[in-house]
C-alpha cells in the first residue's frame, strides 16, 4: 500500500517532465534527425540557456516564486552588449566589459523590482510579470530615443542613420561565440565548449555554496515562513530584495552569454520571451513555485529545448507544415506554466486539507 502511495506521489510531483519525455519519444522518430545532430543541438541549448534558468533558483529559495522580473536583467545585459558593440570592443574582453556595464544597471533594476514585490507579498509572480512589461516600455524609450542624443553613441553599426535610436538588429560578429570557441574540443563530430561548461559549473557551485551561507539560510527561512523569520531577527524585506537583486544580476550575465552564442541582437524583442521560456524550461524539469534544484534546471533545458528542436519537423511530417510545429511549441511554453501552476495549487490545497485533518484527528484523540 505504501509503495502504491509513493508511486502516486512520484507521478503527481513529476507529471510535467513525464509528459515531455513521452512527447519527445513520440517526436524523435517523426522528426527523423540523427543522434549526432540532436546531441549537438542540445549541448548548444544547454550552453546558451543554463545561466538564465539558474538565475531563477534564488528567488524560489526565498519564497518569492517564479521571477518573471528576470527580464529586467536581460535588458541590462542587452544594454551592455549595445555599448561594447558601439565601442568595437571584441572577444572575451568585450563580454567582460558588457558584464561590468550591466551589473550596476541590473542591481538597480533588481532593487526596484524587489521593493515593488515587498509591497505585493503573496502576489509576487503576477507583480513581477507586470513590472517586466512596465520596464520594457522604459527600455524601449531609452534605446529608441535616448541613445544618440542623450546617451552619446555614434556607431553606424548600432545607431540608425537618422542619428538616434538603436537599429532593430545588431550583428555581434565581434563577440560571437567568443567563450564557446576560446577552449573547446570535438568528440564524434560534436563540439564541446569547455570554457562555457566551466562557467556554468562555477555558477552551480556558487549556488550550492550560497545556500549554506548565513544569507542563504536566511532566505530559506524567509521562504518557509516570513513571520517566524521576522521573529528570529531576520530582516525579511531586505533579504527578499537581495534575492531579486542577485537573480537579476545573474540573468544579465546569462543574457550576455546567450547573445554571444546567438551572434545577433534583436534590440526590441530578444528579451521579451526570455523570462517565459526560462521559467517554462525550469517547470518542465519538475520544479514548482516553491521548490527547484539544479537538476531541475538541466533536465528542463534538455526536455524543453528538445521539444523545440523536434516540433517543427514533426509538424511538417504529420501535417505537411512546419508552422504547425511552431504554433505547438509556443502553445507548449504557455501550457507548461499554466499546468504547473494549477498542479501546484491542487497540491497545496491537498496538503492543507491533510494537515487540517491530521490536527482534527489528534484533537479527537486527546479529548478521548
Amino acid at each position: 500500500m505504501k509503495k502504491e502511495i509513493d508511486i502516486k506521489k512520484f507521478l503527481a510531483n513529476n507529471i510535467v517532465p513525464i509528459i515531455f519525455i513521452v512527447l519527445c519519444l513520440i517526436c524523435i522518430p517523426l522528426a527523423g534527425y540523427s543522434g549526432q545532430y540532436l546531441v549537438s543541438q542540445i549541448i548548444t541549448r544547454i550552453m546558451r540557456n543554463s545561466f538564465l534558468v539558474l538565475s531563477l533558483l534564488i528567488p524560489i529559495m526565498a519564497g518569492m516564486g517564479l521571477n518573471f522580473g528576470m527580464t529586467l536583467g536581460a535588458m541590462a545585459g542587452q544594454i551592455g552588449i549595445i555599448f561594447i558593440t558601439a565601442w568595437n570592443v571584441v572577444g572575451i574582453p568585450g563580454l567582460l566589459l558588457a558584464a561590468i556595464i550591466a551589473t550596476p544597471i541590473a542591481a538597480l533594476l533588481g532593487w526596484f523590482c524587489g521593493k515593488m514585490l515587498n509591497m505585493a507579498k503573496g502576489r509576487e509572480m503576477i507583480t513581477s510579470y507586470m513590472i517586466s512589461f512596465f520596464m520594457n516600455g522604459v527600455y524601449q524609450l531609452v534605446v529608441l530615443y535616448g541613445m544618440g542624443p542623450v546617451i552619446p553613441l555614434h556607431s553606424d553599426q548600432v545607431i540608425l542613420p537618422r542619428g538616434y535610436g538603436v537599429r532593430n538588429t545588431i550583428d555581434l560578429i565581434n563577440v560571437r561565440q567568443s567563450v564557446d570557441n576560446f577552449w573547446s574540443l570535438t568528440i564524434a563530430g560534436v563540439k564541446i565548449p569547455l570554457l562555457t561548461i566551466i562557467l556554468i559549473a562555477l555558477l552551480c557551485v556558487v549556488i550550492v555554496w550560497f545556500r549554506k551561507t548565513k544569507l542563504g539560510q536566511d532566505m530559506r527561512a524567509v521562504g518557509q515562513d516570513m513571520e517566524v523569520a521576522r521573529e528570529a531577527g531576520i530582516k525579511v524585506e531586505r533579504t527578499r530584495i537581495l534575492a531579486i537583486v542577485i537573480s537579476t544580476i545573474f540573468a544579465a550575465y546569462g543574457m550576455i552569454l546567450y547573445l554571444s552564442n546567438m551572434g545577433t541582437l534583436n534590440t526590441y524583442n530578444s528579451h521579451s520571451q526570455i523570462g517565459m521560456f526560462s521559467i517554462a524550461a525550469l517547470l518542465v524539469g519538475g520544479a514548482s513555485v516553491s521548490r527547484a534544484s539544479i537538476k531541475n534546471v538541466f533536465l528542463g533545458i534538455i526536455l524543453f529545448h528538445l521539444m523545440f528542436i523536434l516540433a517543427p519537423q514533426a509538424g511538417r511530417e504529420l501535417m505537411g507544415q512546419a508552422q504547425i510545429g511552431e504554433f505547438f511549441r509556443v502553445f507548449i511554453s504557455y501550457g507548461v506554466i499554466t499546468l504547473s501552476l494549477v498542479l501546484y495549487e491542487i497540491r497545496e490545497r491537498r496538503e492543507k486539507a491533510e494537515s487540517a485533518k491530521a490536527i482534527a484527528d489528534q484533537q479527537k484523540e486527546e479529548r478521548a
